[in-house]
């Protein structure tokens, strides 16, 4: 049965129905609402039916077959086929108005992705034509299979720094490039298939271990650490170190500066990023001037890149891009290492890169649907995501994923459907045909400016102060998540994101809410003294609340802590004189389950109680509880006359008196 909750989550209903559902009483004013109700037993069921439901419900909580219930044959053909592939559904009612929108949006991300692509391939140490491959064949792939229409597809700056800094570990991109992008191929294909895996086999819940808040201060401290990573291109500096964290960024950064820094190349990428951040401003404080910031990236490009050739401030020590290679993408199936010691390595790292692609893809797919007011199913998205970078892999391309700034320029330049997506891609098409050659003296400075003035708007503050004044354990699984990027690693910060979100599961888990109840005046409501403080106590019961499952976890801590609210209250009648204990009720609507080691606590607890002459009273257990509790005989180890539909039954059993004075 559904478990209302109420005032504030923090307290339940007084009680529920007989647990039947058939009739369904609350606990309002009246005293004299018991009907001779008793705790109700659920229907028996078999073992096979439990488990399917257990199945159904961990694993198709979506109910994903829903609409192939009572349809002919070749119907559920067609609809696993636009499950598939969603763009079967709304290619049909595509109209020529929706393509104005998907057709600005799509140039408008063209422009801004083209520079993009050529930073972030640099960042994973790849040739720039890789990074515009990759914007090339995945958002084609995605626009077939995705459910999203705001996400725009290509390489994005985290998954760009994170491969960087894991395959350069394995081989070094300098001196072997050709084995380097093989790996880098490598590792897209299996982020494809971990991707593609975790949707098929509908585990996308695992991905949710990343709390919210581990995802902000990991997104922060990625952006940080790209931009320290571009003060190379930045400053000029020839020799810079390969480490990502702060401390050797910062040494490489002030060791080179008497003879390393090139001024030229400073006043480029620092004029440019004023010029980049200006309009990132004007664009934040008037939203209907979006494109101005939007297109500042290809503007900087083309006038820095006239600049230079003009003045060949080249020859002065500027570093430029050089070649980037003409023509669209040819095949990399055969580059792929299906063998060898690099297979495991290509697996181990594409693994990582492909999970953080999809918690990052699937936030912001859900974003923009919030915003827009449709479903995504991220199953589905999942399994969209990992058959583009797969086919991406074969086709030259590293890992793509949604990009946030790019879809958020996509929502604001008023995309309707994935089709921008398919503009952009062509945009990229048509660059790498005609105009790469174009982009020979563009210096590096401004690739740095325009991949730091992306990622300054990975860092959150608003939400990470938010997230401080409404839970501090939230906030420090923030703050772990953003030290570890920016002083380890970018993996290691991944580790503590996920290390300190199950940390705070485990927590909740093994230390569950406990409270004393007491007794709203004139009412039979029984709730938490410490929110409500004129609640009173009764004379001579105890009343106790256990605030979740009771499982093997904290079984033994709901005991003690039961115990120990007992002695106090002990202590407390022996200081004023008051009437000793007689009836300890627990309070059980909050216990959605409980296994063999709360039953064993249960008992143990019953054996104390009897020791000090005072009896256990069971109020309002739940279905799972009460069959479980009735199959392991303890129910006839208390009594049936001991469990009761709600606490002010009990009470009313018990303590005439107190309940006549209400």
């Amino acid at each position: 049965m559904p478990r209302t909750v109420s005032d504030g989550g923090e307290d339940f209903d007084g009680d529920f129905s007989s647990q039947t559902g058939s009739h369904r009483h609350t606990d309002s004013n009246s005293t004299h609402h018991h009907h001779g109700y008793k705790v109700g037993f659920p229907p028996a069921r078999g073992l096979f039916a439990e488990f399917t439901d257990g199945v159904k419900e961990t694993f198709f909580a979506d109910d994903p077959l829903r609409e192939y219930k009572d349809q002919s044959r070749s119907k559920k053909l067609w609809l696993s086929l636009v499950h598939l592939f969603p763009v079967l559904d709304w290619a049909r009612s595509y109209k020529f108005s929706m393509f104005k929108g998907d057709f600005v949006a799509g140039l408008t991300i063209a422009s801004l992705c083209i520079p993009q692509d050529i930073g972030y391939a640099k960042l994973a140490f790849l040739p720039a034509h890789v990074g515009l491959y990759s914007s090339f064949v995945p958002p084609l792939v995605y626009a077939m299979m995705g459910s999203s229409r705001d996400i725009a597809i290509g390489p994005v700056a985290v998954v760009s720094l994170l491969l960087g800094t894991l395959l350069q570990e394995e081989i070094d991109p300098v001196k072997n490039p050709y084995e380097y992008s093989r790996l880098a191929f490598t590792a897209t294909f299996f982020a494809g298939i971990t991707q593609a895996m975790l949707g098929f086999f509908r585990l996308g819940f695992i991905i949710e271990f990343l709390s919210h808040a581990a995802i902000v201060g990991f997104m922060a401290g990625a952006a940080v650490t790209i931009a320290l990573q571009q003060l190379k291109g930045f400053l000029g500096i020839k020799k810079f170190t390969k480490k990502s964290d702060i401390i050797s960024v910062m040494e490489s950064v002030w060791g080179n500066v008497h003879h390393g820094w090139n001024y030229q190349t400073i006043l480029i990428g620092a004029s440019f990023l004023a010029f980049l951040l200006t309009t990132k401003y004007i664009a934040k404080k008037n939203k209907k001037l979006f494109w101005v910031s939007a297109i500042a990236p290809l503007i900087s490009v083309v006038i820095s890149t006239f600049c230079v050739y003009i003045t060949r401030a080249d020859k002065q020590g500027v570093a430029i891009v050089k070649d980037i290679k003409q023509g669209i993408n040819p095949p990399s199936f055969h580059l792929i290492y299906w063998s060898g010691p690099y297979l495991a390595k290509g697996f181990r790292i594409g693994v990582v890169a492909g999970m953080v692609a999809l918690t990052e893809a699937i936030a912001i797919g859900r974003t923009f649907a919030a915003m827009k007011d449709y479903q995504i199913d991220g199953n589905k998205e999942m399994v969209a995501l990992g058959t583009m970078n797969i086919v991406g892999s074969m086709t030259s391309c590293y890992v793509a994923t949604g990009s946030f700034s790019r879809s958020a320029v996509n929502y604001m330049a008023g995309c309707k459907t994935a089709v921008s997506n398919v503009v952009m891609a062509i945009v990229v098409m048509l660059t790498l045909l005609l105009i790469t050659p174009l982009f020979k003296y563009t210096p590096n400075a401004i690739l740095a400016s325009i991949i730091i003035n992306a990622v300054v708007s990975l860092v959150d503050y608003e939400t990470a102060y938010l997230i401080w004044k409404v839970d501090k354990m939230d906030f420090v699984a923030l703050l772990g998540a953003f030290f570890g990027v920016v002083f380890a690693s970018v993996e290691y910060g991944l580790l503590i994101a996920v290390a300190i979100s199950l940390g705070k599961i485990l927590l909740q888990v093994t230390r569950p809410r406990t409270a004393l109840l007491g007794n709203l005046p004139r009412t039979t409501i029984y709730r938490n003294v410490e929110q409500y403080p004129e609640a009173a106590k009764v004379p001579g019961i105890m009343i106790v609340r256990v605030d979740s499952a009771i499982y093997f976890t904290n079984s033994n801590y709901v005991k003690e802590r039961i115990l120990r609210w007992l002695r106090d209250e002990e202590d407390q009648q022996q200081e004023q004189k008051l009437s000793k204990t007689e009836f300890l009720i627990v309070e059980l609507s909050p216990v959605t389950d409980i296994d063999t080691s709360g039953i064993h606590a249960l008992e143990e607890l019953l054996k104390a109680l009897e020791k000090r002459k005072i009896q256990l009273i069971l109020a309002n257990p739940g279905p799972a509880v009460i069959q479980k509790l009735r199959s392991a005989k303890f129910t006839d180890l208390i009594g049936d006359d001991k469990i009761f539909l709600s606490v002010g039954d009990a009470v009313k059993k018990f303590a005439p008196k107190s309940a006549l004075n209400v």
